[in-house]
Formats: C-alpha cells, structure tokens, sequence
C-alpha cells in the first residue's frame, strides 16, 4: 500500500485588506490550506475583483504548494421559494465561480440550501436540477468544482445529514464537478454522533456510500458548542466543545480523507487558530 498522503491542514482567512495581504495571516497561523471569501458574506453585490490581485495569490498559492477555496456568500439558497432569491443565489454562485477560477481555487463551498417550508420540499428539489445543473453543465473541466456543504438541520434543510446527500446528488445527476464539504460541527447538529467512539468513521462511511470515493473534497474541521443534534451552527476551537479532539485522529485516519485539505472555521484570534492548527496536525501525525 502506498504512503498515506497527509491532509493539509489550514483555516479560513480573513481578507479585508485584500486576498494577497490575507496570505500573511495564512503564514502566521502555519496555514497549510485556505478558504476565503470573494465578496461580502452576508450581502448581494458581487465583487468583481482586481485581475492583477487575482493572479498574485495564484500564483502566490502556487509557489507555497498551499490549496485554496472560496466559500459562497451565506444567502445562497437554490431551494427558496422566493423567485428574487433563486436568482440571486444562481447569479451569486456564478461570480464565485469565475472569481474562483481567476484566483486558481480548486472549489466553491455553497451550502445546501433550504426549503424554507416542508410543503415546498419537491419544489425545491426540482428547482436544484432546473437551476443549478446548467451551472454545473458549464464548468469547464480544468476549472473549480462546486462543494455542497450539508447544514445543521434546521429550517426544512435540503441537506443536512450525509445521507440527505444522495438524493441530492441524483437530482443533479451526480454531476462530475459536484463534490462535498463536511463541516463537522454541522454534522454533529445534524445527529451525527461523531463523539462516540467509531462515530467519525461511521459518518464517513456513510457519506462514501451516499455519494461515491473521492467526492470528498474539503473538510470544515470545528467542534460544537451544542450538543448533538441541536441543529444549532455554532462553532467551537477543537477539543474545546461536545465534539472533543479524538474523533479528529479518525477523521484523518478515514481512507475517504486521504489528502483531502482540511480547514477550520472557530472562533478567535490568529494565535487560537495557529493552536487549533497545531493541535489538528498532531491529531494527525498521531
């Protein structure tokens, strides 16, 4: 059996003075891997970008062998029911998707969505196939890939447990540019049980069995404040909430994880997130 290749292990970045300068960050807390945003979060309006910015954290990333991703803004809902928001979620992908490619990100993450209400659930799926297939249908092949990330389970979720994966794959014909984004604390809110002993590899399990080998892409590696299956997203350091430390030494250990980057998104300053990223490479290097 070949040498198990190490997951790079890094966070994501702030980047309010600019993608290049949130390198900086990135090398302060030992980041191995990145995830950032390309526009605001929490608002509509695209950014469009700087193309000489762009192509220096290309290739700034390129020199440094360090993988990054760009997470799509929170209001992407491809299963609302409002028209207005359906577009502006298709529109809004689509931007992070070019901004992705311009600045040579493997992938953008978008959570799974919402139905807003249990009488809209088939509506919603079908709107994923009418709507978010042709966006798919149009990557290029060498370009980014789209990461569904399965949320915590609350309000009508399209996707919150691994299982919910599958069909949610078939709907969109398990497209081959389509991959997967596990954030743990979301998948511990969701009722996975990742505490218990076996209980990350039996998540993974599942997970590989819902939508095939290597369609894991990138791990959000936090911990809960919460407590399984609260279907509450908020996120603790690592081994500092219900999920503890172990369970990540199976993470790593999971042949689905096999070199697959994983970041953290917890809570604090750069020198908790340099001890979150110390204590997830001893995890494992265990």
């Amino acid at each position: 059996m070949p040498p198990r290749k190490p997951s790079p292990v890094g966070s994501h970045i702030p980047v309010a003075g600019g993608l290049v300068k949130s390198l900086g960050y990135a090398q302060e807390i030992g980041a191995a891997a990145v995830q950032v945003f390309v526009s605001n979060p929490r608002g509509w309006a695209p950014t469009i970008g700087d193309p000489a910015k762009d192509e220096e954290f290309r290739g700034l990333c390129a020199d440094r062998s360090l993988p990054s991703f760009v997470h799509s803004c929170y209001l992407v809902n491809f299963g609302s029911p409002t028209e207005a928001t359906l577009k502006k979620s298709i529109d809004s992908v689509a931007q992070a998707l070019t901004r992705a490619a311009s600045i040579g990100a493997r992938a953008v993450v978008v959570h799974a969505g919402s139905a807003v209400a249990e009488a809209h659930h088939d509506e919603a799926m079908k709107q994923l196939r009418e709507h978010l297939l042709p966006v798919l249908d149009g990557l290029p092949e060498d370009g980014p890939d789209l990461l569904i990330e399965p949320t915590a389970g609350g309000g009508h979720a399209l996707a919150s447990t691994v299982q919910d994966l599958e069909p949610y794959f078939a709907m969109l014909d398990d497209h081959p540019k389509l991959g997967v984004c596990l954030d743990t604390c979301h998948a511990f809110a969701a009722g996975h049980d990742l505490a218990a002993p076996g209980g990350m590899k039996k998540t993974l399990d599942a997970l590989v069995r819902a939508v095939g080998r290597g369609r894991l892409k990138l791990v959000h590696a936090n911990d809960s404040k919460d407590p399984l299956g609260s279907l509450r997203d908020r996120h603790e350091a690592i081994g500092m909430g219900r999920i503890g430390k172990d369970p990540f030494v199976e993470l790593f250990r999971h042949p689905a994880t096999r070199g697959v980057p994983v970041v953290v998104e917890t809570p604090g300053d750069a020198l908790s997130h340099r001890r979150d990223l110390e204590l997830l490479c001893s995890l494992r290097d265990a």
